[in-house]
């Protein structure tokens, strides 16, 4: 059993244009402020962090963990979530796409993905400098407009896609082995590694290959009405990363799992602040203690109804109540009459 870190806070949906927001100095200091120990880190947000520098420069990487430090946080994990959505991008959403890449590579997705594939190696490169043995990032896809079969598949269709999803990342992996670093995949709606069958699906495929990792999300299970508490059971060994976040479903006779093209506030399922949906994080983070997970616990703050400000204040105590710190003995140790060999055999009847 271990004691998870934390409480961490993901920065992606905070960074902005506005202080404390834009300055990383300014939004560490914040982040402690509301209770934070810790800030995982997007590697594409360049008033955050320079990648290329960070991929390249020990001292760029020491400096910067020691400006977090300054301000009373540490960087949890880096970040590669839109980076690594352009690794594989169906036709079908290149102009929705575009917009993850820089503005002169738009319009052109082979150009796109060769920036995207430098970007998650510099990523690998960068974590390795800051000390960290973990990334997240999402998988990207092909297979995804044809999750639900009508017209009928293909036959072949769907396993040429994780053929080649498997092979855009297979030398990421291997990069990433070779400096110590997980690849933590979100297992995310619009990912090809969408649930834990196209997850192993990806494993077969890359030799179950030890750098492939989870991001684990339950929100993102609850909304697809997957067990998430099995599936902590089932994964174990290949959870690297956890992001606590919250939401309901409650479908109604007009709509559902697919949320009838709704906007967030309107939809079945939704994201919620931390302790205003329906996830049960007791169970979720006795599992994450029992099973030893050694990572953060990770706010990343989504809701369609509260100021996200509020969230991440609220996001702090709640992880912080919710974090096991665990035993260091049984709790019925107190009557422990002591034991050896011959006891144990007359307890039994073996010896008189």
């Amino acid at each position: 059993m271990k004691t998870i870190k934390g409480p961490g806070l993901f920065l992606a949906q905070f960074i902005g244009t506005s202080a404390p927001f834009d300055d990383f100095d300014a939004i560490t200091g914040w982040a402690a402020d509301c209770g934070y120990l810790g800030i995982q880190l997007p590697s594409g947000a360049g008033s955050m962090i320079d990648l290329d520098r960070a991929a390249t420069s020990q001292t760029y990487c020491d400096e910067l963990s020691g400006r977090a430090q300054a301000k009373g946080v540490q960087i949890t994990e880096l970040s590669a979530h839109l980076q690594g959505q352009l690794v594989a991008v169906h036709p079908a959403f290149d102009a929705a796409f575009d917009g993850f890449a820089p503005a002169h590579l738009r319009g052109n997705a082979p150009a796109r993905q060769a920036w995207a594939v430098d970007q998650i190696m510099k990523t690998i490169d960068a974590s390795a400098h800051l000390g960290l043995d973990r990334m997240a990032a999402f998988s990207g896809a092909l297979a995804w407009p044809y999750l639900y079969p009508w017209p009928q598949r293909p036959a072949g269709l769907v396993e040429a896609a994780f053929d080649e999803l498997a092979a855009r990342w297979r030398p990421l992996l291997d990069h990433a082995d070779s400096r110590g670093v997980d690849i933590c995949f979100e297992i995310h709606p619009g990912e090809d590694l969408h649930d834990g069958v196209t997850f192993e699906m990806f494993l077969d495929r890359v030799d179950q290959h030890p750098r492939a990792k989870m991001l684990y999300d339950p929100s993102h299970y609850l909304l697809q009405q997957l067990d998430y508490l099995a599936n902590l059971d089932i994964y174990a060994d290949r959870i690297g990363m956890v992001h606590v976040k919250d939401a309901e479903f409650n479908p109604t006779g007009r709509q559902g799992v697919y949320g009838g093209y709704q906007p967030w506030a309107d939809r079945a399922g939704r994201f919620r602040s931390l302790g205003d949906g329906q996830v049960d994080f007791k169970a979720i983070f006795s599992k994450l203690a029992v099973m030893g997970f050694d990572g953060w616990a990770v706010v990343e703050w989504e809701c369609a109804i509260k100021h996200p400000e509020d969230g991440a204040r609220e996001g702090a105590a709640f992880v912080r109540d919710h974090i096991i710190r665990v035993t260091d003995r049984a709790f019925d140790d107190f009557a422990d009459g002591g034991a050896d060999t011959r006891a144990n055999r007359r307890m039994l009847g073996l010896e008189t």
